[in-house]
């Protein structure tokens, strides 16, 4: 009996630790790049979806952008498409776009709204198409000292943002599928960390939380340890010590090209871990790597 009553006390203490955040973000929006494993494992799945569903009721304001890549590949598989990479973004021919887009808008988008809508939130799917929401033009990007055209890939333009604004701000889960519309008409893949950045930016979201299959930034290359607060300078200095290196370059650069352009917090944390989401936003330390401009406590309690 004694036993159960820690536990049960233990409960409340998490609760009250979680005040001080609920109080801060009530009102405010946040940006969640969902992808890597946490879109893979049902288990994970799950639990970022609970995460997700308790932050709109608790009245954040949560906006999904998610991946896909494994469900494209898949289907590009099925289809005999051979994929290609360069500079670690999908070269997308017309074959190719056709096929993300099918993927990317009417199966992976449509199956995270009612894994949401299971939950008792009430999302709405969108792309970049609808009411032009990523308007973008074709990017290039340099191989070998020269422009090179990676196909329908986008480069975002513009967010028109006010459907988002108007949808998270009332009762719905805004989620975003990750493609994009020229001034042609066409379709363009886009990176998911860059969509969800520009539109943190563009909703001057309070935080953009990217989801990822890394722990976080890491004191050294060989390091088990998590730095939990960075701010803008200190993460240059990581990068030219080379402790920030390969794949979470850009998106610590991504981070801080949100902070610029008015996000108040960015965080990469570790999809692996269930209920990620919560354990970051609501706790004093948090779970992962948390980049700022400053670093400016919520509260006293706070460890940064």
């Amino acid at each position: 009996m004694y036993k159960s009553m820690e536990t049960i006390i233990k409960k409340a203490e998490i609760l009250i630790e979680a005040l001080p955040y609920i109080q801060k973000l009530t009102g405010k929006t946040v940006v969640i790049k969902y992808g890597g494993n946490a879109m893979i494992n049902d288990e994970l799945k799950n639990s970022v979806m609970e995460d997700i569903t308790l932050l709109k009721y608790i009245g954040v304001n949560p906006v999904v952008v998610h991946g896909g890549g494994p469900d494209i590949n898949k289907a590009l598989s099925n289809f005999n498409i051979k994929s290609e990479f360069i500079n670690g973004l999908r070269v997308t021919d017309s074959a190719t776009m056709e096929v993300a887009q099918m993927v990317l808008v009417g199966k992976t988008n449509k199956e995270i709204v009612s894994l949401l809508n299971q939950k008792g939130g009430k999302a709405i799917g969108l792309c970049g198409i609808d009411g032009n929401l990523i308007e973008c033009e074709q990017y290039t990007t340099l191989v070998d000292g020269k422009e090179t055209d990676l196909g329908y890939v986008g480069k975002i333009t513009n967010i028109n943002s006010k459907v988002l604004d108007i949808i998270a701000k009332d009762e719905y889960i805004p989620v975003v599928a990750p493609i994009g519309v020229g001034k042609d008409g066409r379709s363009y893949n886009i990176n998911a960390d860059t969509v969800a950045g520009e539109i943190a930016a563009y909703l001057k979201a309070e935080k953009l939380m990217l989801l990822t299959d890394v722990e976080g930034v890491k004191t050294s290359k060989d390091s088990k340890e998590i730095l939990s607060a960075l701010t803008i300078d200190e993460v240059h200095n990581l990068i030219e010590d080379k402790i920030i290196q390969g794949g979470m370059i850009p998106k610590v650069l991504g981070c801080i090209d949100a902070l610029e352009k008015g996000v108040g917090r960015t965080h990469i944390i570790d999809g692996r871990i269930p209920h990620c989401i919560l354990l970051e936003i609501f706790t004093y330390k948090g779970i992962g790597t948390m980049i700022m401009k400053d670093k400016v406590l919520y509260h006293n309690n706070e460890k940064l």
